[in-house]
């Protein structure tokens, strides 16, 4: 006689174990264990339905005659349904299994471990690699990036490469639920048996699972308006001297930058250069780790991927202090607390290379803003890489200054000011600073451009008007909406007027602040 706890249910191990003639006779399928698949089910949990399946497999075998399948034991509370992860269904199947002097089989080993200082017979199945093909394989193609199914809807899958992505259909037959559901289920229950396969979220209407290369993510209602499988995988993998780059910038990453930002629309192979340069790092003798959630990073065995700790990168972050790597890849940065756990470990010293969604380098910086203290930023980022089509695109880099901002003149306005310059050329591009209590990104490339059409019109106008009273020549520097008239001394009383009420009125018509000087 042998009893079944969830584990080998869910994961159809024991459906394998009869079919090989390794399980005869009865086995026992505790009420508990059907409270907990019901329970999972009704929280719309794959693992649910995949428990379902199988225990329709097993009521099949009996029909066959292969086995006796019996229902026994009590039915657990909900609060012991609850309480499932600290043991409450596990100790009420294996005192089944000790009242019927059965053979208790599990894939748990905590399960396995207890049972066995109770004096209970245990067949403990240990997780394996699991040779059967992942049920999405015929979709792809060698140059598939990802495939999205949904019930009801054609197949469609993105191939290419970053940069040319062409969308096209799979076929031309509808996804059926029922496909749907089955497919949900063979990839669940082939996860489970697989200890290379992850589950990184496993919430209600929703699921994702790392399995190998693929990323697979599962919703359905209540969390979306149907069925829904998403495949994605990498396709390219390049190392750090396949990036085109200059020579400045391959210093810059090899010597000095220690707090980088890779940033880019989804799909433009941010990724693929984390992956690159976290393999480039380790080849030069560094320590690397990387944060992901999900652990999709295809980096070498020699870098351990880090997952959040109990759902919390910040629990990751202590123990990764403790580890002392060189750098981290902290890849799809989108929380709050992703910025600030990028800080603490900034300053803490280690290198970093954080992975950000953007459609613009600036847009990298903007996500920091509002999150951290600002004066902190150029000490947080040295460099901002924006990828682009797979390749790398703009290279920003942060500098601290204090001065006076473009477009302001006087010289009490001088504050801290976060210079973004163009690392290439050095062009002052954009200045970050406070005005009262309002943070403003100025873009100083846009304004100098506004500023110089700006300044022809006005040094236009005022020489209109001083000619028609100056009576010698005269000069006329405009900068900005400031303007600096060098005049003969004897027409200096004729531009000024009586109690300066004439050079007001210029000022006024013109729009521009006037100092006089004489020539």
């Amino acid at each position: 006689m042998f009893v079944v706890d969830t584990s080998v249910v869910v994961n159809g191990r024991i459906t394998e174990l009869i079919r090989n003639g390794e399980v005869t006779g009865t086995v026992v399928v505790p009420n508990a264990v059907i409270a907990e698949i019901e329970h999972q089910a009704n929280r719309g949990n794959e693992i649910g339905f995949a428990g379902f399946s199988v225990l329709r497999e097993l009521r099949e075998f009996e029909k066959e005659g292969k086995i006796k399948l019996e229902l026994k034991g009590k039915r657990p509370t909900h609060l012991e349904i609850e309480r499932a992860k600290i043991g409450e269904i596990d100790a009420i199947i294996r005192k089944l299994a000790q009242d019927e002097g059965a053979t208790l089989i599990t894939g748990d080993r905590v399960q396995h471990e207890v049972a066995v200082i109770e004096g209970i017979n245990t067949m403990y199945l240990k997780a394996r690699e699991v040779p059967k093909e992942v049920p999405f394989e015929r979709f792809f193609t060698p140059d598939t990036m990802s495939v999205h199914l949904k019930e009801n809807t054609i197949p469609l899958a993105k191939t290419g490469k970053p940069g040319n992505v062409l969308v096209k259909k799979i076929g031309n037959m509808k996804m059926t639920t029922a496909e749907m559901r089955d497919m949900a289920k063979d990839i669940v229950e082939v996860s489970k048996r697989n200890i290379e396969y992850y589950f990184e979220i496993d919430k209600r209407g929703a699921m994702v699972i790392q399995m190998g290369q693929y990323r697979v993510v599962i919703a359905k209602p209540p969390f979306s308006d149907g069925f829904e499988i998403t495949i994605v995988r990498p396709i390219t993998k390049l190392s750090f001297e396949d990036y085109s780059m200059s020579e400045k910038m391959k210093e810059r990453l090899r010597k000095r930058a220690v707090g980088v930002i890779v940033c880019g629309p989804p799909g433009s192979g941010k990724s693929t250069f984390a992956t690159a340069l976290a393999e480039y790092y380790y080849s030069q003798g560094a320590v690397v780790k990387t944060l992901e959630s999900p652990r999709d990073l295809q980096v070498i065995d020699e870098i351990t991927q880090y997952a959040p700790l109990e759902g919390s990168f910040e629990k990751t972050c202590e123990i990764l202090l403790l580890v002392r790597p060189d750098y981290s890849i902290f890849d799809e940065m989108r929380k709050s607390d992703d910025f600030s756990v990028y800080a603490d470990m900034r300053l803490a010293g280690i290198g970093l290379v954080g992975v950000v969604h953007a459609n613009a380098p600036i847009d990298a910086i903007q996500r920091f803003i509002a999150r951290v203290e600002l004066g902190m930023i150029p000490q947080l980022i040295d460099t901002i890489i924006f990828i682009e089509d797979g390749a790398i695109g703009k290279a920003l880099e942060l500098t601290f200054v204090v001065r006076v901002p473009t477009g302001m003149f006087e010289e009490d306005l001088s504050r801290p000011v976060i210079e973004v310059r163009d690392f290439e050329t050095g062009a002052l591009e954009y200045e970050i600073y406070k005005f009262g209590e309002e943070t403003v990104v100025f873009p100083v490339k846009e304004r100098k451009a506004e500023e110089r059409g700006n300044a022809g019109r006005s040094e236009e106008k005022l020489k209109r008007v001083i000619s028609k009273l100056a009576t010698h020549p005269f000069e006329v520097e405009v900068r900005g909406r400031k303007a600096v008239v060098y005049l003969d001394p004897t027409d200096v009383p004729l531009i000024i007027g009586r109690k300066g009420k004439r050079i007001a009125q210029i000022e006024k018509e013109t729009g521009t602040r006037i100092d006089i000087k004489e020539i």
